[in-house]
């Protein structure tokens, strides 16, 4: 799978500096939305694949079904593992030293879609707010 993804991601590599193929979405977009805490928006949707979208008409049938499967262990793999480790984590900091402050910063790729670290933290019982950029905390 690991591999099937590797050549995949390089072939869309390669169409997207031929100019065959456009990312959906620029870097400010992902920035905007971002700082707006916009994460459930079409760009950090529950559905965002974990690998690039393959899935079209180029693909034989039996590529489909690996392409889902890939995407179905990367997510589990590395983005809802992750994030209940990284979860867990931060509980343990704050149970440990209940006397600290702390201040924890994640990339966006934690707060994506569903299972993210903030899930975490609060189904552990914590209330977790968005801090607005610029707004001071």
């Amino acid at each position: 799978q690991v591999v099937f993804a590797l050549n995949q991601t390089l072939l869309q590599q390669e169409r997207l500096r031929a100019g065959s193929v456009q990312i959906p979405y620029t870097t400010e977009d992902l920035i905007k939305h971002y700082n707006c805490g916009d994460l459930s928006s079409i760009i950090f949707n529950h559905d965002t694949s974990q690998v690039p979208n393959f899935i079209n008409g180029t693909l034989p049938a039996h590529e489909h079904i690996t392409v889902q499967e890939t995407d179905s262990y990367f997510r589990q793999e590395l983005i809802y593992k992750r994030n209940e480790r990284m979860g867990r984590r931060v509980k343990d900091l704050l149970e440990e030293h209940p006397e600290k402050s702390f201040f924890f910063a994640f990339g966006a790729g934690h707060f994506m879609g569903n299972n993210t670290v903030i899930d975490v933290l609060r189904r552990e019982g914590y209330e977790v707010e968005h801090t607005p950029a610029g707004q001071a905390i």
